[in-house]
């Protein structure tokens, strides 16, 4: 039995180690195509084309303010803007927003309130709907924790123009807060790899380059052509981003264009988001897998990178697996091939990329990478959370789209909702279970397995007492604090 168990671990490392390789893979394609740039196409002599830019809100009274006083401060010519607050929100959100609105179609912005007295569809169904209302040619789509850099038009709307097959514009997300906390700074540090390396590769290779659902633009013609915004995953973007590639559209990818945004600063916050976005990703997998495999269009490295990039949240289960057969194997001796250092290896592609951000993006990035031992420790704690999202999507679970709270100027971002649920109590057992396993390992010398016992403890304990923390000072938060009325 210890031997099936033995096997289990060296295929779960073996799987996990292809995660290294993808690492090891971009690393090399951005060295390949590190110099490629794309040329600026000239301001459009002729007069610039109308562009609708979408706000989806929902119950963000912190951040609507700030969201909609950038989107007005937009360098572009006010009579071929238009701007759409689309709000499914059930708080004071939509009286601070209708305010504004207000407030700014006097001085002569065409901006709206697009309100629904529903969630269907969730953000997907809100796009789709004000996208019905929408006078724009190309649609720019923000999240309320984004601000909107007064050039960000102008920099990206005339590639549009240079190229009629052109469908996105993505920018590269920035931070506003990574400097608020080590939790955030950690956080940046993920962001800044995906951002810097992976979709600069994605790009310049044509790896199935991908929207990130907010700070790009689109050319409204391919969002209908590839069957607009459907809402059967709750990874809206990405499943029109295959849809539209798909369809022959191309992508584009600047980098240098910068959107910064909100990083959450709540643990609560950071799982519910993750969650999201591995139960929508493994969702398109399951949709578009096929479609990506079988696909002609596109070189058998393409269809690798993007089937193995889809599946990279099935890290968070791996590493479940690997945790878990540690105290038995420990305890029945099992002895493991020494062949095993090949995967730990292999498995140096992903930190490398994660210095590789740092130092292309920052001056000071020996301080930054500081944080990312922290976000080691935060990846692993979320894998309980992840591991129940991904069972979510691969058993066609009813979607619930948890919006991620914004802090803003606030000092309360926690979520209203916060409480305590099963999968905190399972990090604690876990973090149990890790102690239990290092007490067993050093009562039989297995010093080599006390740094993954060490480690996943060190995740899922952080993640456990964060998640109460802030449970408790959330409900001290609602007892001492009045209750505000729609009115303020």
């Amino acid at each position: 039995m210890i031997e099936i168990a033995g096997m289990i671990y060296t295929l779960t490392a073996a799987w996990l180690s292809l995660y290294g390789l993808l690492g090891l893979i971009t690393l090399a394609l951005y060295i390949r195509h590190r110099r490629q740039k794309d040329l600026v196409p000239a301001v459009p002599a002729d007069g610039w084309p109308r562009v609708t830019v979408q706000l989806p809100v929902y119950n963000e009274p912190n951040v609507v303010k700030r969201l909609i006083e950038t989107a007005v401060s937009l360098d572009y010519p006010r009579h071929c803007l238009e701007i759409q607050i689309v709000d499914d929100s059930t708080d004071h959100t939509t009286h601070i927003a209708s305010e504004l609105v207000a407030a700014y179609r006097k001085k002569g912005f065409n901006i709206h309130l697009i309100h629904r007295n529903n969630r269907n569809g969730y953000k997907a169904g809100a796009l789709a709907a004000a996208l019905k209302k929408a006078t724009g040619d190309f649609i720019a789509i923000f999240d309320a924790d984004f601000k909107l850099p007064a050039d960000f038009l102008r920099r990206t709307i005339p590639y549009f123009l240079a190229d009629p097959r052109l469908g996105l514009v993505q920018a590269r997300w920035g931070h506003l807060n990574d400097t608020q906390s080590p939790f955030t700074a950690a956080q940046a540090i993920a962001l800044d790899k995906h951002f810097a390396l992976e979709q600069t590769v994605r790009y310049r290779a044509n790896l199935f380059p991908r929207f990130n659902g907010t700070g790009g633009v689109w050319r409204r013609q391919c969002i209908e052509e590839a069957g607009g915004w459907l809402d059967d995953t709750v990874c809206e973007d990405l499943c029109l981003s295959i849809r539209a590639i798909k369809h022959n559209w191309r992508f584009l990818y600047l980098p240098d264009v910068v959107t910064p945004a909100e990083l959450p600063p709540s643990i609560l916050a950071f799982k519910s988001q993750q969650a999201r976005w591995t139960k929508g990703t493994i969702q398109c997998l399951r949709k578009y897998g096929w479609t990506i495999l079988s696909s002609r269009e596109h070189s058998w490295l393409a269809r690798f990178y993007a089937l193995l990039s889809m599946t990279a949240y099935v890290t968070h289960l791996l590493v479940l697996i690997l945790f878990l057969l540690q105290l038995p194997l420990i305890y029945y001796d099992f002895q493991f091939s020494r062949g095993m250092i090949i995967f730990s290896l292999i498995g140096l592609g992903q930190p490398l990329l994660f210095g590789l951000s740092q130092q292309l993006l920052y001056r000071d990035w020996r301080r930054r990478l500081m944080y990312l031992p922290l976000l080691l420790v935060v990846a692993i704690g979320t894998a309980v959370a992840n591991t129940r999202a991904i069972l979510e999507a691969l058993t066609n679970q009813k979607n619930i789209f948890i919006r991620t709270p914004k802090q803003g100027n606030s000092p309360h971002p926690l979520p209203t909702s916060a409480h305590l649920d099963w999968g905190i109590l399972v990090e604690i057992s876990l973090t149990i279970y890790a102690l239990l396993g290092i007490l067993i390992a050093w009562n039989k010398n297995s010093f080599h397995a006390t740094g993954i016992l060490f480690t996943c403890g060190l995740g899922f304990g952080y993640t456990a007492w964060q998640s109460l923390r802030e449970i408790h000072l959330n409900h001290q938060a609602r007892q001492t604090t009045p209750i505000q009325s729609l009115g303020k």
